[in-house]
């Protein structure tokens, strides 16, 4: 009874280590070429247009995600910078208008 159960661990573990090794991330680019390969072979024409149109779309939706990403994490240092230069600005027109009609004349036109 021992040699059964450490028979079926033993296959099981085997099928499970040969199995885990059979779909990685980068097997698709190698799942596609295949696929061109074995249509061309067999005759059939392939729609270049459409398989460059789903590429695009998978690297934008890839680009996109990373940029959002980036976004969240600088967010708060681009909101501290446009809040600065906006109040640069209101400073700028605040002081222009106090020496509207003044003598001084100080870069406000």
């Amino acid at each position: 009874m021992k040699k059964f159960v450490m028979t079926i661990l033993i296959v099981n573990g085997l099928i499970w280590g040969l199995l885990s090794n059979i779909a990685k991330a980068d097997d698709y680019n190698t799942a596609v070429i295949g696929h061109v390969i074995q249509s061309k072979v067999n005759g059939e024409n392939v729609d270049v247009n459409a398989l460059m149109s789903y590429e695009l779309e998978k690297l934008a939706h890839k680009y996109s995600i990373e940029m959002v990403s980036i976004l969240q994490a600088y967010l708060p240092a681009i909101l501290d910078g446009v809040m600065t230069d906006l109040r640069l600005q209101a400073d700028e027109k605040y002081k222009c208008a106090l020496l509207k009609d003044s003598k001084i004349e100080d870069d406000c036109k």
